[in-house]
């Protein structure tokens, strides 16, 4: 079926859309808001501002690197729904912990000392969080959807999710910060209000001893789930996928600053534009696709990302303009000749990489028994996290040893050659399998 929104009128769907719509709205309030803040208010230095980002970025995801293993095996082995509203209720007082560290960075007091561990303890914590609340937002879709829904299950989450992503990065790079504190203890408490209407999710699998060993389970984990080929590439090119989009993240807030001399809302709307991107790639491959899970188009839609990466390199290359210390503001900015291809090209990056990625996450819960779909999914975490906190590391290590934030840039268009030859090894081992099957 190619249009999907029929879905959101459906209670097996709806609840847990607006849900998950709320937790990435609020990731991306928080976490920006905090961002933001420290690059453009506290640090004055693009090698300290590089340094933080990629700190900030490498704290949220290292949980999924440790947890994941424990968060697939609860999935799988309890009730799903149940396990969300457990989630959603943490993050209120997540939120309150981060909210209190905002308001006291706000104030100006303590900023180095008390608020800006506080909000890094926050944002480990929404890590922990988000770690627990991946596998099940994709393993709970084909206990509720039909089979040929799926995919169009999937797109709607992704393209939701961006757009819950879009909306908080505009506020974070907005609203005052004592407001962004305020409203992410909000944002929370509508979460869990959403989570109650989840409609159960029992266990598909007969109830297992769950192991608590945290790196046995990972190993273990990761093992049993990558014996099957096409699982096996389709986590290895989402990996290296977000990678790719860790390091294009951590240097947008410091790049925007230094390089464009732009202010943080201008920041913000380089996230926005990445943001709306992902949504249109998102829905659009479901179109494509005609609602069949393949991997057929992601060896061309991440070369094309690549190619908008480098054109983004190129502008910033020859990006010129004086302002005479003052960072611009957005109609600053939109009034530059070069502001409409710097702002193209980040939008055709993120509509390549969203028709990238989707089909791959529909491989992970619909090429496995549905039994297995979470730890699928938390497989997927462990591997992708640990790709991205290297990704966080290698850029902080750059920005360390003075590598300029546009070199950066081209070494992200360099890296998708190499997830253009996982997609087309995805695609082989695919048709492999149905040729296969066939006879």
């Amino acid at each position: 079926m190619l249009t999907s929104t029929y879905l959101l009128r459906q209670r097996r769907f709806l609840p847990l859309f607006a849900t998950q719509l709320f937790n990435a709205f609020n990731d991306n309030l928080y976490k920006n808001a905090m961002v933001l803040f420290v690059v453009y208010g506290v640090y004055n230095s693009e090698q300290a501002e590089g340094q933080f980002s990629a700190v900030a970025s490498g704290l949220f995801i290292l949980p999924f690197f440790i947890l994941s293993a424990l968060s697939g095996q609860l999935a799988d082995m309890r009730d799903k729904s149940m396990i969300i509203r457990w989630i959603k209720l943490a993050e209120i007082g997540i939120m309150m912990v981060g909210g209190a560290g905002l308001m006291i960075a706000w104030s100006g007091h303590l900023i180095s000392t008390v608020a800006i561990p506080l909000m890094m303890l926050a944002l480990l914590a929404m890590g922990v969080h988000s770690t627990f609340m991946g596998p099940i937002k994709y393993a709970i879709l084909p206990q509720h959807l039909h089979k040929d829904e799926v995919l169009a299950g999937t797109g709607l989450v992704e393209a939701g999710t961006y757009v819950a992503i879009l909306a908080g990065t505009i506020l974070a790079g907005w609203i005052p910060v004592e407001v962004a504190a305020g409203g992410v203890v909000v944002t929370a408490l509508l979460g869990y209000l959403t989570s109650l209407s989840v409609p159960p999710a029992p266990p598909l699998v007969p109830e297992q001893p769950i192991d608590r060993h945290v790196i046995r389970a990972s190993i273990a984990l990761v093992r049993n789930t990558m014996h099957d080929r096409e699982v096996f590439y389709a986590i290895l090119a989402i990996s290296f996928f977000w990678t790719i989009g860790t390091v294009l993240f951590i240097q947008f807030p410091p790049l925007a600053k230094n390089v464009l001399l732009a202010s943080k809302e201008v920041a913000s709307l380089f996230l926005v534009v990445f943001s709306i991107g992902v949504a249109i790639g998102s829905v659009a491959v479901n179109a494509l696709l005609k609602g069949d899970v393949s991997a057929r188009h992601a060896p061309a839609s991440v070369l094309a990302m690549g190619l908008s990466v480098a054109c983004f390199y190129l502008v910033c290359r020859v990006w010129s303009v004086h302002v005479g210390g003052a960072l611009m503001n957005v109609p600053e900015f939109l009034a530059q000749p070069l502001a409409i291809p710097v702002l193209v090209s980040l939008l055709f990056i993120a509509i390549a990489g969203g028709m990238f990625v989707v089909p791959l996450y529909a491989f992970l819960t619909t090429k496995v028994d549905p039994g297995q779909a979470a730890r699928t999914v938390a497989a997927n975490n462990i591997v992708n996290s640990g790709a991205m906190v290297i990704g966080a590391l290698f850029a902080g290590g750059l920005s360390w040893a003075g590598v300029p934030l546009v070199e950066q840039v081209l070494l992200s268009a360099a890296m998708c050659l190499i997830s253009a030859w996982l997609g087309w090894m995805l695609h082989r081992a695919e048709r492999e399998a149905a040729a296969a099957a066939a006879e």
